[in-house]
């Protein structure tokens, strides 16, 4: 079934992002690279296109440069279609002169362009999940519960509910109660989904890795409903206005079974790119049906000489010359120069190409080029956009005294190193 009532796609892009600083220090969240060529904006807007919901807001107020220029270079849509992806900034008005104080705050505050729509439906999405989803499956779900609320619940393990809002629901489906982040020795036995409700959702039994239910952050309103809802001052949706709504209405949840992932955290950001790399990766970039879209560069491709190359992406081009590359994604324009290697390391790339006489100049201020210089090991870690790593540096090589924080050009989080964008890393550095 696929419904006609019109639906706006509302996208959270997150606050400072400071889960993932540094890559936000000079970005919004939701425009960090990720798999080598896309941004992480591109999960939701992509999971919209491919249900054929093409009207679409942003909501960001961090660094949205960066952003803004990601959107208006990637998603055009034709003048027959009145499709529209559209940032809305924190702005001052005459009502408000204050930023964006959490996820329901920022809806709030743009209530005024969503009107303007006319919608019957809004659906609330993350900016920093990743996951492929119909969501024409959970519109649909929403208008036949009867619900004024419909919310994505992941089945997941006892031992994995400990860090995610837990829902209990009856045999309908309908969510009866909500518990935030239980400790791993509370009892909630009570909030256990049934097998019926499972069967008939995702036509599996119940068993200890998917008995709970866990709010994904991704929600339906009834246009009415959310108008109500957020006429208070309540600042977050997952703290505040979820467990009143679940309280006083009709809230209906919708199972999802796919891979899906919070990748906040520098750790999930780092861990989630490199599985892409692997053999049988837990999420499938290589989906025709259900593609993921971002800016089309026009490159040429990635050019490899004499390289030793495996469990790897390498995105479009690049230059690799002599290398040894394992367990590591490449991003685009990466020039990686003869006797480099690396293992674990995501290179976000460049956004732009060199010259000969820029490289000249280089030379004579003696800083390196944009890229990976010869010779250079690199072993578990992040290297931003447009960083210079000079010739002979070893980086995560060494068992020499790390301790966590952040510095001039680099930082470590969770034994990650992390190069800064634009970072310049000189010949023959140990890190």
């Amino acid at each position: 079934m696929r419904t006609k009532e019109k639906v706006i796609a509302i996208v959270l892009g997150g606050g400072k992002g400071t889960r993932l600083y540094p890559l936000t220090m000079d970005r919004a969240k939701p425009a960090v690279p990720f798999a080598g060529k896309y941004r992480l904006v591109d999960i939701p807007i992509s999971n919209c296109i491919n249900s054929n919901l093409r009207q679409i807001y942003i909501l960001t107020q961090f660094n949205s440069a960066s952003l803004h220029n990601h959107i208006a270079n990637t998603y055009i849509f034709d003048t027959f279609s009145n499709g529209f992806v559209e940032i809305l900034a924190a702005e001052q008005t005459n009502q408000s002169d204050t930023w964006y104080q959490g996820t329901a705050d920022a809806v709030r505050k743009n209530m005024r362009h969503f009107r303007d729509q006319e919608a019957d439906y809004y659906i609330i999405l993350s900016g920093d999940q990743l996951y492929r989803m119909d969501l024409q499956e959970m519109l649909n779900r929403h208008i036949t519960s009867g619900a004024e609320l419909t919310i994505a619940a992941k089945p997941i393990s006892r031992e994995q509910a400990t860090g995610l809002g837990i829902m209990g629901v009856d045999e309908e489906g309908i969510i009866t109660k909500f518990y935030e982040k239980p400790a791993p020795d509370l009892d909630i036995s009570e909030y256990k989904v049934g097998d019926a409700f499972m069967r008939q959702s995702l036509g599996k039994g119940v068993d200890a890795s998917c008995e709970y239910l866990a709010s994904m952050g991704i929600y339906i309103f009834t246009a009415k409903t959310m108008e109500e809802v957020l006429n208070n001052d309540k600042t977050d949706f997952g703290k505040e206005i979820i467990p009143d709504v679940i309280k006083q209405r009709r809230v209906a949840s919708f199972l999802f079974d796919g891979f899906w992932e919070d990748i906040g955290t520098i750790k999930a950001f780092y861990d989630t790119n490199l599985d892409l790399a692997s053999i049988n990766p837990q999420f499938n970039f290589y989906n025709e049906k259900m593609p993921i879209y971002t800016h089309r560069r026009h490159l040429p491709a990635t050019k490899v000489n004499f390289c030793n190359i495996s469990n790897s992406l390498t995105s479009e081009g690049s230059i690799i010359t002599n290398a040894y590359i394992v367990n590591s994604i490449i991003g685009v324009r990466t020039i990686i120069e003869s006797g480099a290697s690396l293992d674990g390391v995501y290179c976000m790339g460049a956004s732009y190409y060199e010259t000969e006489e820029q490289k000249k100049e280089n030379a004579k201020r003696g800083i390196p080029n944009v890229g990976i210089g010869r010779g250079t090991i690199i072993r578990r870690a992040i290297i931003d956009q447009n960083a210079r790593i000079g010739d002979g540096c070893r980086i995560g090589i060494d068992d020499i005294p790390r301790k966590e924080g952040d510095f001039a050009m680099y930082s470590i989080h969770d034994g990650i190193i992390v190069i800064n964008k634009n970072a310049v890393i000189k010949n023959g550095t140990v890190m």
